[in-house]
């Protein structure tokens, strides 16, 4: 028989919450080592500079949208991955558009990687008729022929990912895979390990992606995910390769996707990886996020992946430090002209807003 003491309730609280606070990532991270120089000898200066160029559009177009929804003229939510871009521009780039990409809420970079326009992306974010998805799913739901779309629900894509891995397989597409990309706050809803299971039992080519950026919403990753280390856990319980990556610096992040393609080419069974990375924002524009110091967001901005590519470039004679303003206006104009696009396009007309919805009859 369990005694409460309700005279103690307060104290237990206090010594809980300071336990939780003051708990470390312990585990060893082991990233794999890499020559830089040599792999940017190997990229080359064409191949570096689209990387960044996409980087910085990405980057550009988000922040452009804050400011639009910040005057009003975005509504719903908002969910920006700046900071985290070098996951996403590494993983296309190494395994190519032409395979099934899942991703969460915050959708924008995937959906500009795999050919979606600014323009049409922001007229989707104004609810315009000419958006990406006809102005009716906004920020949350953009899709391009090989996307299926971004999800609201937390950990709503990791089915849907194994259901395109399944797909794949019966169809012997043997170079394809599914790519399913997921925050680390998705990683305790139980579809995820029911997923996981799945495409074990199935060997599925699902490549799971778990994008930790440390927060699940405000909740800071230590206080709500009890793995440690997340990637290398699960896949240590499903008996799958498990990696991590460093998803600040898109160098290190295409050197890890490359080696896990050439195993991901000869096994064609799931795998789980972990990007380590920081978002610059709180979980969505209405997120002040509080939870972190100035001073500790400060330090996080300093090792931003776009600045750190452009010092690698620089470092090695590809690139200065006008190049680089140029590229930034390049894409600066990029994000400007969409928010101009959006502005002159048509609202849809009320009389569509049935069409495509399935009535049983």
């Amino acid at each position: 028989m369990i005694v409460y003491n309700h005279e103690k309730e307060g104290t237990l609280k206090k010594s809980l919450s300071r336990a939780m606070t003051e708990k470390k990532q312990t585990s060893q991270y082991q990233l794999k080592s890499f020559d830089k120089g040599k792999l940017i000898k190997e990229l080359g200066k064409e191949k570096l500079i689209s990387l960044i160029k996409q980087m910085l559009l990405t980057r550009n177009f988000e922040i452009r949208a804050e400011s639009a929804y910040q005057q009003g003229n975005i509504g719903g939510f908002f969910h920006a991955y700046i900071g985290q871009e070098a996951i996403q521009t590494a993983c296309v780039d190494v395994f190519g558009v032409n395979n099934w990409w899942s991703v969460s809420y915050r959708c924008h970079a995937m959906a500009l990687l795999l050919g979606a326009t600014p323009n049409e992306i922001m007229a989707e974010l104004f609810g315009r008729a000419n958006g990406n998805a006809q102005g009716r799913g906004g920020s949350m739901h953009l899709f391009t022929e090989r996307m299926l779309g971004g999800f609201g629900i937390v950990a709503g894509q990791v089915p849907i990912a194994i259901g395109a891995a399944l797909s794949l397989k019966v169809l012997k597409k043997d170079d394809e895979f599914s790519f399913c990309f997921l925050g680390d706050g998705a990683v305790a809803q139980g579809i995820f390990f029911e997923s996981v299971n799945i495409a074990t039992l199935w060997d599925l080519p699902c490549i799971f992606v778990v994008e930790n950026n440390q927060w699940g919403m405000g909740t800071a990753v230590n206080r709500a995910i009890a793995l440690n280390p997340i990637g290398e856990s699960v896949a240590k319980a499903f008996n799958i390769d498990g990696y991590v990556i460093d998803g600040m610096d898109v160098l290190s992040s295409h050197y890890s996707f490359q080696k896990i393609k050439e195993k991901a080419l000869k096994d064609r069974k799931p795998i789980i990886i972990e990007a380590f990375t920081e978002r610059f924002r709180g979980h969505s524009i209405s997120d002040p996020a509080l939870y972190r110091s100035k001073e500790s967001l400060k330090g996080i901005m300093q090792n931003d992946s776009i600045l750190n590519l452009k010092n690698d470039l620089i470092g090695a004679g590809m690139l200065d430090e006008e190049g680089f303003k140029a590229l930034e206006k390049e894409t600066r104009d990029l994000a400007m002209e969409s928010i101009k696009f959006a502005e002159q396009s048509p609202w849809p007309d009320p009389i569509v807003l049935e069409e495509g919805v399935l009535e049983e009859e």
